[in-house]
Parts: structure tokens; C-alpha cells; sequence
């Protein structure tokens, strides 16, 4: 029988990372197991040595981001199973002997407001058995940027609460103060967000369009409130629970995803399903994601307002549009990512 450890750091606040480990380890027995093979599949979350988080396994975090290649190997020896293959989903995690490590993205080296990056990280993505990106703009960019020539893609997928969302009705929007007419952005407010031109779009706009705000949900930050804190019709929300979202992207007019540079991209699919059209920069991997269902634009402030002021118009083909979104959302499944998971993790033991 093979063995998989599934290794992540316990959080208090579960952002799209965590929910991509979430997904994935609960599927990952059933993606292997499900052709006759036999592979006992174990969950390891690390805390750091005092966290009251939910977890099953200590060590010391911060102690780990500065000690060197064989401190590190020592650590991973202790907490890792002898003779299972380990899933690294956290490169702050101790490495393991055999495994598979995940990259979502690589904007630690090239944004500087974003996390630095591991000293460790170009080491030990070199050593790992195989690496699993979330996308192929991402996987080509690790390849490129390490040397690499052992990385895998496994797109992401969509929650079911998306295809079910029901839009909030005009009542529910009263009551939680949310504008009856909305473009909604849903996202954090780093610089690769792009929400200079997202402002600069709506400035544009805002005169033309009165019957319609914009909304911006998200944790809060700097950049956010002082772009938009004083600007007509854009209201900032703050980060919206789990389960609004849905119906908060389904309620929309348009979402829009304005981003220079993004590993995945996963608010595009998931607007795609809740019914909402989406208008989405051409960069990065959005374009890999959205497919021939986004409103593609450039990030320039006069770009994103054309494709907003276009969804905007009485002549847009809403209905089309939104049925083409979620089709195209529908080739996007947690059950195909664990399978293109299982696939790798097959292939490293063999």
C-alpha cells in the first residue's frame, strides 16, 4: 500500500490557498483509490509551537523561515512519515525525502508589496519529486524562473455554493446596504491588482452610468480606501462571508477582474457560475482561465471602462453571455483537480 501525507500550515483567516488544500486533500483518497489501487491518505496541519489553531502537528514556524538546508531536512525527517510520499501545499513547511510541492503563483519575486519570498524555495523546488502548478502561465513561469523541467498543471475548481446562487433580492440589498444597480470587484488591493486602473475606469464612467455603483469587497487596506474612499458611487464593503459572495457576484451587473498578474484567477470561473459576466485584463493566466467567456480587456483606465460601459449598455447580450460563462466554468471541477493531482502523485511513486 502507498502512503500520501498531505501537509499544510493551520489559518485563521482561510483564503483561495487554503480553500485549494481543502478541496484536494478531501478528494484525494477517492481520486486514487477509485480504479482499484490501494494508497492510505493522511492529513498533516502544521501550527506553530504555541497556536491554539486546529491542527495535528507543531513545529517552529518562524525558527523554519530562517534555518538553513539541513536544519530544515532534520525537521522534515522528524514530522514526515519514513517512506510516504508528502504533498508539500506550504513552502514554509519543512521539506519532506520524496515529494510534490505546489506553486500558485510566483509574485513573491516580482511585487514588492506582496510576501518575500523563502530563501529556501529555489533549493528545495529543485529537489521536490514533481511540482504542481495551478495554471500553465503559472507552470511555464516556474519552469523558466528555477530550471525546472518536473511541473505539472491542475486547475483549479469551483465550489458548488457558485452554481447555485441566488441574487440577493431588493430588500436583502437595502438591508445590507448594498446599491440595487452594481459592478462588483472582490478581491485583495496589492499592486498587481490593478486597482489604479480600476479607478481611473470608474472615474470615467461614474457620470454616465448614475443608476449604477461600484462595489468592492475585501480585507481591508490603504490602497482601497484611498483610492475610492472619496469617490462618487464606489462603495467599499469590506470582506464579504463565504457564503454572500455567491449571491453577491450573482446580483451583479458585471464582475470585473482587472489584475496585471494572477496564478489562477479563481473569482473569474466563480462569477462565470453564480451568472454574472465578467469583464477580465488580459493578462497572466486570466486569459488561460477566462477563455473565450470573459470580456477580455487591456488594464489601462480607458480599457476596463470600455468593457464595463459595455456590459453597461441596453444592447448587451446579458443572457448569452452569462449561458456562455457558465459552460465554459462548467470544464472547471474540484473532482478533475484531484484526478490531475492523483495522476502525478501516481507517477512519483511509480
Amino acid at each position: 500500500m502507498s502512503r500520501l501525507c498531505i501537509a499544510s500550515i493551520a489559518t485563521s483567516v482561510p483564503m483561495g490557498a487554503q480553500e485549494y488544500q481543502e478541496q484536494i486533500a478531501s478528494r484525494a483518497a477517492a481520486a486514487l483509490n477509485g480504479r482499484g489501487d490501494h494508497w492510505n491518505v493522511e492529513r498533516l496541519v502544521f501550527r506553530s509551537m504555541r497556536s491554539d489553531l486546529a491542527g495535528n502537528r507543531r513545529v517552529p514556524l518562524t525558527w523554519l523561515n530562517r534555518a538553513n538546508t539541513r536544519q530544515r531536512r532534520a525537521i522534515g525527517a522528524l514530522v514526515y512519515p519514513r517512506g510516504a510520499l508528502v504533498h508539500r501545499m506550504e513552502l514554509g513547511l519543512p521539506p519532506g525525502r520524496d515529494e510534490v510541492l505546489t506553486m500558485h503563483d510566483t509574485v513573491a519575486w516580482r511585487y514588492e508589496d506582496e510576501a518575500d519570498p523563502p530563501a529556501h524555495a529555489a533549493e528545495e523546488l529543485r529537489a521536490a519529486a514533481a511540482v504542481i502548478c495551478v495554471s500553465q502561465f503559472t507552470a511555464d513561469d516556474v519552469a523558466r524562473r528555477f530550471g525546472l523541467d518536473r511541473v505539472h498543471v491542475a486547475h483549479l475548481g469551483i465550489d458548488p455554493r457558485f452554481w447555485s446562487a441566488v441574487p440577493l433580492s431588493p430588500q436583502e440589498r437595502t438591508d445590507a446596504g448594498i446599491p440595487q444597480r452594481f459592478i462588483l470587484h472582490a478581491g485583495g488591493a496589492t499592486a498587481r491588482k490593478n486597482l489604479e486602473g480600476l479607478a481611473g475606469a470608474w472615474e470615467a464612467l461614474s457620470a454616465k452610468h448614475r443608476d449604477t455603483s461600484l462595489v468592492l469587497a475585501g480585507p481591508e487596506h490603504p490602497r482601497r480606501t484611498s483610492l475610492f474612499g472619496g469617490m462618487d458611487r464606489a462603495e467599499i464593503v469590506g470582506r464579504v462571508p463565504a457564503e454572500m459572495l455567491p449571491r453577491l457576484m450573482a446580483t451583479a451587473e458585471a464582475v470585473v477582474v482587472p489584475s496585471h498578474d494572477e496564478g489562477f484567477g479563481l473569482p473569474v470561473l466563480e462569477a462565470m457560475a453564480a451568472g454574472a459576466p465578467v469583464v477580465v485584463a488580459r493578462t497572466s493566466s486570466l486569459v488561460e482561465v477566462a477563455g473565450p467567456a470573459g470580456i477580455l480587456v487591456g488594464t489601462s483606465p480607458g480599457e476596463l471602462a470600455a468593457g464595463i460601459d459595455a456590459v453597461l449598455e441596453p444592447g448587451f447580450r446579458r443572457k448569452h453571455v452569462v449561458a456562455q460563462g457558465r459552460e465554459w466554468a462548467s470544464g472547471f471541477t474540484w473532482e478533475r483537480s484531484a484526478a490531475a493531482h492523483a495522476a502525478v502523485w501516481r507517477a512519483v511513486v511509480a
